[in-house]
């Protein structure tokens, strides 16, 4: 075990000094304060990212750390290392200078790229058992997996810190390690009816709980703290949090959410506080940045497949059946686009990075047309954020939004099937039997499968071994197959979407054989394009290639004559 791995020195961007061969800003003057006191005074402080950069381009975004504003703070020995359980484990802590690359495949001459911290045990922390008092948040739409992560979160600060620990329901749970003793509290007088989410810290009853109490939790769907959208307000819930005397904030929730943690983190920091926010990535869409994906895919990914088997048992038993398949994704179509590859039994599947068309050569009735012709059965497969601006032009939408914020859209699975049948009924050529299935609550309520269940676990002890050690200020994610802490702007900065122009739509489309629409619709207007073009140049000239496929190779190979 090495002895340099607890934290890392205080950081601040005024300027910059060697550390373990790597360039740290230096920690700015601050004012004295009480290394037992909960609570530093506050002072300016800079919110800039820190960068560490090393030789041969490496550059490693680093998390926060409490040292970067509260200085003289006491460290702690990890409890861990006295664990007899973790005795036959070796390099179980993780050294000070591990880190993760953000991407894997880089050229030869290239920079080393982006890093970010590797998640895991410090040998020193700067919590002590007894101190510890804990927060846990749940927040948007229903995921597989959030009891699960839940679970471990209490089990992981219940055991890990051998101790027990106060919990508040609600989806805020407040834990204090302090044994004997062990509380659940749920701050509101409506315990059977909570209304969860960021309204937890707004609560005010308390019950017990017991750690058995959430033994079997991850074998249920759901969360058993409640959940809700909206209710965001960061003055309110850091007067909570400092009221109550929480040290340690687990928030689990996606994009929307992740931005709400950050605000959170941001006047904890403003204000001086000892208090650790960590973020853990929660979205059924899969479509939060930089992690290899967010905990519950897998399972709604398996679970789409029991939808997308029964359109095909409808679809092929009779003639000329369409099966059609609404499944979760509204801007990022991760989950249509994997339950199609794994499915292997639909034809076409559409997500809202690949616009498509519905009339006209090349258009999906012309398409459907084509596929009933040659195999007597047919299965579509929808993304809900598909073809939005298709149902905007024919419905009369309203630009309304839910609690969050997000665009409240129309449900594009009933539309399309209206739209199909509606066509070939006017056609009457080749009559038609449509079958419209739409599984999407149904997968957002099971419980997680394997793969998510160990995934889940990883999060939630990667998260409390960050907070233990000092960390904050970040969302504890998977990047490359390893566990990492990553700075909250790196996760809000975008939304993860499917790259039509990468390999894996490349594969759906061999898988489907389904037509590229924008290509097609484009692909006509070109060749006009071009036509036009060539019809005005004068005899003995020649021009360069105009498509869209030869745009990119004509700047590197200039056509000549």
């Amino acid at each position: 075990m090495d002895s340099n791995s607890s934290s890392p020195s205080p950081n601040n961007h005024a300027s910059t000094t060697k550390i373990n061969g790597f360039f740290h800003p230096k920690l700015g003057s601050q004012p004295a304060t009480s290394s037992r006191s909960r609570l530093a005074m506050a002072s300016p402080v800079n919110s800039d990212p820190k960068v560490v950069t090393g030789t041969a381009g490496y550059i490693l975004e680093d998390v926060p750390h409490f040292t970067d504003y509260i200085p003289n703070l006491p460290t702690y020995p990890n409890p861990l290392q006295d664990n007899p359980a973790y005795s036959v484990v070796k390099q179980y802590f993780v050294h000070v200078d591990d880190s993760v690359p953000q991407k894997v495949v880089v050229h030869k001459d290239g920079a080393r790229g982006v890093h970010f911290r590797r998640a895991g045990p410090r040998q020193k922390v700067y919590f002590e058992a007894d101190e510890v008092q804990a927060a846990i948040v749940t927040c948007g739409g229903l995921c597989p997996g959030l009891n699960t992560v839940i679970r471990e979160l209490v089990c992981g600060l219940h055991h890990m810190r051998a101790g027990a620990l106060k919990l508040n329901k609600f989806c805020a749970c407040f834990f204090q390690v302090s044994p004997p003793s062990f509380h659940y509290s749920v701050f509101s007088k409506q315990a059977l009816m909570p209304k969860g989410g960021y309204r937890g810290f707004y609560a005010r009853n308390t019950i017990t709980l017991t750690p058995k109490s959430v033994n079997d939790i991850h074998k249920r769907g759901g969360t058993v703290l409640g959940t809700s959208r909206g209710g965001h307000d960061t003055k309110k819930i850091v007067d909570s949090i400092q009221d109550r005397g929480i040290n340690q904030v687990y928030i689990i929730g996606g994009d929307g959410t992740q931005k709400g943690a950050s605000a959170i983190f941001e006047e904890v920091r403003r204000r001086g506080l000892k208090v650790s926010v960590v973020g853990i990535p929660k979205t059924i869409d899969n479509d939060i940045p930089v992690i290899d994906k967010s905990f519950g895919f897998d399972t709604a990914v398996e679970e789409a497949q029991r939808a997308i088997n029964a359109a095909h048992v409808e679809a092929e038993s009779v003639e000329n059946g369409i099966g059609v398949v609404k499944l979760m994704g509204r801007n990022s179509g991760f989950i249509a686009m994997y339950a199609t590859l794994a499915s292997r039994d639909v034809d076409c599947c559409l997500i809202p990075e690949s616009p498509f068309y519905l009339e006209g050569p090349g258009g999906l009735y012309e398409y459907i047309e084509k596929r009933l012709k040659e195999n007597g059965h047919m299965v579509i497969v929808i993304a809900e954020g598909a073809g939005q601006e298709l149902v905007s032009e024919s419905v009369q939408s309203m630009s309304k939004q839910d609690a969050s914020g997000n665009k409240l859209f129309q449900d594009v699975g009933l539309w399309i099937s209206q739209k199909i049948r509606d066509h070939f009924a006017a056609q009457k050529t080749l009559p038609i039997t449509l079958k419209y299935i739409d599984p999407t609550y149904m997968i957002r309520a099971i419980p997680s499968n394997a793969s998510d269940n160990v995934y889940c676990t990883l999060l939630a002890q990667s998260a409390v071994h960050g907070a233990m050690a000092g960390y904050t200020g970040y969302t504890s994610g998977l990047v490359n197959g390893r566990q990492t802490y990553i700075p909250f702007y790196r996760i809000t900065e975008r939304q993860n979407h499917v790259v039509i122009t990468d390999r894996m739509w490349a594969r759906l489309l061999s898988s489907t054989n389904q037509p590229s629409f924008l290509d097609s619709k484009g692909d006509n207007e070109e060749k006009k394009e071009e036509e036009a073009a060539l019809n005005q140049l004068p005899d003995g000239h020649c021009s360069k290639d105009t498509s869209l496929a030869n745009k990119e190779i004509n700047s590197i190979y200039p056509t000549t004559c």
